[in-house]
């Protein structure tokens, strides 16, 4: 599974980058706005930070403004996805964009029927927020494993991009499933690697290796 880290935040980019775990980011007009700063400018940061696609949104509604918007994203960057919302005229844009070789994201994805569509239209990413699902009282899960199987199903290219991630355990019923890449807030990314036995236990070899009173950097070892 691929991770995108889903922030407009730079510098909690690059410190993730330098894990090596992220493969993409994905922003949005709101996460944009959160940093007070200029939309290019933040998106030029993020695009030389991110070796892989870096979603941008566009924020007209009416086809021909979306597309001249995406293919404006588009040749911001080489790794740029454009990022369209799942309505009549994102799908009509998104078959245009990707028609001309332009990575198509489509967003605010809330059911299999909307996710099969976006794959005809030619997307390269669907975007289901399973979050904002289970706020409504519906199961988020279910929905990533009927697109999964849809996909499977038909051999669509599009790849499942699972956003509106809450927790560590979306991430594990994800990948399980089988979706193709999660898009995460960084405090989710850096919660994957937490677990109370792997700090017990390192503080157990900590404290033992205290005990001998050795260093390995001070060691005499002809070096």
């Amino acid at each position: 599974m691929k991770f995108f880290v889903d922030t407009a935040d730079v510098d909690e980019i690059r410190d993730l980058a330098a894990t090596g775990m992220v493969d993409g980011a994905t922003t949005n007009p709101s996460l944009v706005a959160k940093t007070g700063r200029d939309f290019f400018e933040v998106l030029r940061e993020i695009c030389d930070i991110v070796d892989g696609p870096v979603s941008a949104e566009v924020t007209a509604t009416e086809h021909e403004a979306m597309t001249a918007e995406g293919r404006k994203l588009a040749a911001f960057a080489d790794n740029i996805a454009v990022k369209l919302p799942m309505t009549w005229d994102g799908l009509k844009t998104c078959r245009v964009l990707s028609q001309s070789g332009i990575q198509v994201n489509v967003t605010l994805c809330f059911s299999a029927n909307q996710a099969l569509l976006a794959a005809k239209a030619g997307a390269a990413f669907i975007s289901p927020f399973i979050g904002r699902l289970d706020d409504a009282g519906h199961d988020g899960m279910e929905l990533i494993s009927d697109i999964v199987a849809i996909y499977d199903n038909y051999d669509f290219d599009t790849e499942v991009l699972v956003a509106s991630v809450r927790t560590a355990n979306h991430v594990k019923d994800a990948a399980k499933i089988g979706a193709d890449v999660c898009t995460l807030p960084p405090g989710v990314l850096r919660s994957l690697i937490g677990h109370p036995l792997t700090d017990k236990g390192l503080a157990a070899f900590l404290a033992d290796w205290e005990k001998t009173g050795q260093s390995i950097l001070k060691a005499e070892d002809g070096t």
